[in-house]
């Protein structure tokens, strides 16, 4: 297994580079956050759970812990995919090794020791449960258990943790480039008390992915987009550097002019 080897200047070259290719590739990364999200109790853990149906999921996550959170970030990353790109445990990512189910045990260990160590910050763990990369409508979702047995082993150290749904859509909307819609529902504490078990959360939270995603999709669909926060603005995009040129040019009005 490939553990968090943290380093402090990795994560500022990361934020920086992130930023960098939101700004090229995308017209804007834009944050839908319910209430409760920001006002979390920073001694208690936190699990963001999300979609995965694109490239880009996982380089966000760094960039929204800079902008909205106090929190130590720690990431799974499947092991072959982390084995290819190394730098990632300097800014909190550890793997989990599915080809192995013997290995699977350690890793819920070591992702529960993250999650219960003691600091300043409310230590945070962001995955993928579906394991893959799937289309975003794809229904209905799967999610493997793994979640579910890092919250059960949590729980056997500290009283509570929070699990929080985000989910993440891209789309065309009125620019060359797309948009990157992000979306946090507010936090679910699971308290040691009431836990029912690894099949009914991850039940629970397929439950909640799925009316979460239909949800965004709804609101971007009608252009409800007014609560949302811009976390990257992008470059100009072709049309609108053909418009800043039309108007430095004065075309417009040549064109009504002939008209």
């Amino acid at each position: 297994m490939l553990k968090v080897r943290r380093s402090r200047l990795y994560t500022l070259w990361f934020g920086w580079y992130s930023r960098r290719q939101f700004r090229r590739y995308f017209n804007s990364v834009r944050v839908f956050m319910e209430a409760g999200v920001r006002e979390m109790d920073l001694r208690t853990p936190v699990i963001f759970y999300a979609n995965h149906a694109y490239w880009w999921d996982g380089f966000w996550s760094p960039l929204c812990t800079e902008e909205f959170f106090r929190q130590r970030l720690h990431i799974i990353i499947e092991f072959q995919q982390l084995q290819k790109h190394r730098f990632f445990t300097r800014i909190g990512a550890f793997s989990l090794d599915r080809s192995r189910p013997r290995s699977w045990p350690v890793t819920i260990r070591y992702a529960a020791e993250l999650l219960t160590d003691d600091n300043d910050r409310q230590n945070a763990l962001w995955i993928f449960p579906q394991g893959k990369i799937e289309h975003v409508d794809k229904r209905p979702l799967v999610f493997f258990k793994g979640t579910a047995s890092i919250v059960s082993r949590v729980l056997e150290k500290v009283p509570g943790v929070y699990v929080v749904s985000i989910v993440s859509r891209i789309e065309y909307l009125d620019e060359q480039k797309p948009e990157l819609f992000l979306s946090f529902r507010q936090p679910f504490l699971v308290s040691r008390s009431e836990y029912a078990g690894a099949d009914k959360l991850t039940a629970y939270m397929q439950r909640m992915t799925e009316s979460h995603l239909d949800e965004l999709s709804e609101k971007i669909r009608n252009r409800k987009l007014d609560d949302a926060v811009t976390l990257v603005q992008g470059n100009l995009s072709v049309n609108r550097k053909s418009e800043a040129f039309r108007r430095f040019m004065h075309l417009d009005k040549v064109q009504k002019v002939t008209e």
